[in-house]
């Protein structure tokens, strides 16, 4: 599996720090099996004393899993999954547990639920959102925008013919730390402002991610320009051979100009060519326009656990359930 920049400590640090409107009640690292020197841990909080365990994860986050690699815990056998779930029995809250999201069919998550299962928990999985992505061949930029829909291509073509036509425009591709990448953050955060998007609900994540993806070698923030007004913005992560579109906006009543499109097929060929990104990922979300821009589809799930044998577990258990079956059966009326 390709390296994940949202099972990175840094990632984990940021979202702790500045990714939350209220502070957490706990923050715990649950130890894993793991086949090698390297430590695996999966990060998890409580947000009241008498919570559920979850996933440190929110609506920042596209992807949970064990902090560094998931393939540390490869191998590992039934017998270590189970002590590692012993060992979360001590951690308080851990008569419900509730993770996500999480890659479908990462080897861990099958072990998990295995040593779950074996202590006498009940499992349960969940859709959460599907996931378009798109695998790099060969033959880089050219070979991908040559295989995506006429429609899409045309409009890309448009709208540079039209920003021709208004004037001077430029693209800024940004990676590291430097003044210029304070004009460019303060450029994205000028177009979000003005985009159709609802504010940040917590206005500091964003400033500290650039930042912090900056340093780590992750960022490629890119911002088009006409003349000296930013029409639109987006910020993409790339790690391990993976390009992941975080964030993107542009400014509403300029639409003529498909602004987005056209810095969209900029940083695909930046990653593709210049990169040499294995995979570019439009993480969470099922929007059509995605299905322009990438060939494939996976979905991202959920796993509930419930320890039948604490009220709590019990309780909790029996609230998700009753509403699995409950959402069937109106589904199946309609």
């Amino acid at each position: 599996m390709v390296g994940e920049v949202f099972q990175s400590e840094v990632w984990f640090a940021n979202l702790l720090a500045h990714g939350f409107e209220r502070p957490l009640y706990k923050h715990w690292t649950w130890p894993l099996p793991a086949h090698s020197d390297e430590a695996a841990f999966l990060h998890l909080m409580q947000e009241s004393p008498k919570g559920a365990l979850c996933a440190l994860s929110n609506y920042y986050s596209c992807l949970y899993g064990p902090s560094g690699s998931d393939q540390v815990t490869n191998g590992a056998s039934g017998d270590q999954w189970l002590a590692a779930v012993g060992v979360l029995q001590q951690i308080p809250g851990s008569g419900a547990l509730r993770l996500q999201p999480l890659d479908a069919g990462s080897a861990w998550l099958a072990g998990l639920e295995q040593g779950l299962r074996a202590a006498g928990y009940w499992t349960d999985r969940f859709f959460c959102f599907g996931n378009w992505y798109q695998p790099m061949c060969g033959g880089g930029f050219a070979a991908y925008w040559g295989q995506r829909p006429s429609a899409l291509r045309h409009s890309v073509e448009r709208g540079r013919r039209r920003l021709d036509r208004a004037g001077d425009w430029h693209i800024d591709i940004l990676a590291g730390a430097s003044p210029a990448l304070e004009v460019g953050l303060a450029a994205y955060l000028d177009v979000y402002a003005q985009s159709w998007k609802s504010p940040e609900p917590c206005p500091d994540f964003m400033p500290a991610l650039v930042r912090m993806a900056a340093r780590e070698g992750w960022l490629r923030l890119g911002v088009l320009w006409q003349g000296q007004q930013p029409l639109a913005a987006q910020v993409w992560l790339v790690s391990g051979g993976k390009a992941n579109i975080y964030k993107l906006a542009y400014v509403q009543g300029q639409e003529r100009f498909s602004a987005g499109s056209v810095l969209t097929a900029a940083l695909m060929q930046h990653v593709m060519d210049m990169d040499r990104v294995l995979e570019v990922d439009y993480l969470s979300g099922d929007d059509a326009y995605k299905r322009d821009w990438m060939g494939l589809r996976r979905e991202r799930v959920g796993l509930v656990a419930f320890d039948p044998r604490r009220l709590a577990g019990l309780l909790a258990a029996g609230r998700h359930f009753a509403g699995r079956v409950l959402r069937r059966h109106r589904a199946g009326g309609k």
